[in-house]
């Protein structure tokens, strides 16, 4: 009985549930290159539907600042260190690729560059965590 109460403790801490969800979809979206090219390059959208790289960035920075701090971010929309350290990997890789190449490109540039890869493996880390804690 103790242990479900832990358990049920632990998914209260999530204060925005809504936004964890749209991070996961962002991070989701930075893990995957081939829904990149179909929907960022080529918008290989449903009607109605729209999204590019800065879409990604803004949720992730702006909206929800999970990249400018994740730790600030535990109880928030993350539930644990190890999220908070997967994020910030994630941080660090796009980081490396705005300090070289700046924040002007075209998500076409981005996608191209060979920093690229290391978002993509950031991103794959970053969402298997995210979604092992639920």
């Amino acid at each position: 009985m103790e242990k479900l109460v832990v358990l049920e403790s632990t998914m209260s801490e999530i204060r925005f549930p809504e936004m964890r969800h749209e991070i996961v979809r962002a991070v989701k979206a930075l893990a995957d290159p081939a829904y990149q090219w179909s929907a960022w390059i080529r918008r290989e959208l449903p009607p109605g539907k729209y999204d590019e790289f800065t879409h990604r960035i803004h949720i992730l920075y702006d909206d929800t600042q999970v990249l400018e701090d994740p730790d600030a971010a535990i109880g928030a929309y993350l539930r644990s260190q190890k999220e908070a350290k997967a994020m910030r990997c994630l941080a660090q890789a796009i980081d490396s690729l705005f300090d070289e190449l700046g924040t002007d490109l075209s998500d076409e540039e981005y996608l191209r560059a060979p920093g690229w890869a290391a978002i993509v493996d950031a991103a794959g880390a970053a969402l298997s965590t995210l979604r092992a804690n639920g």
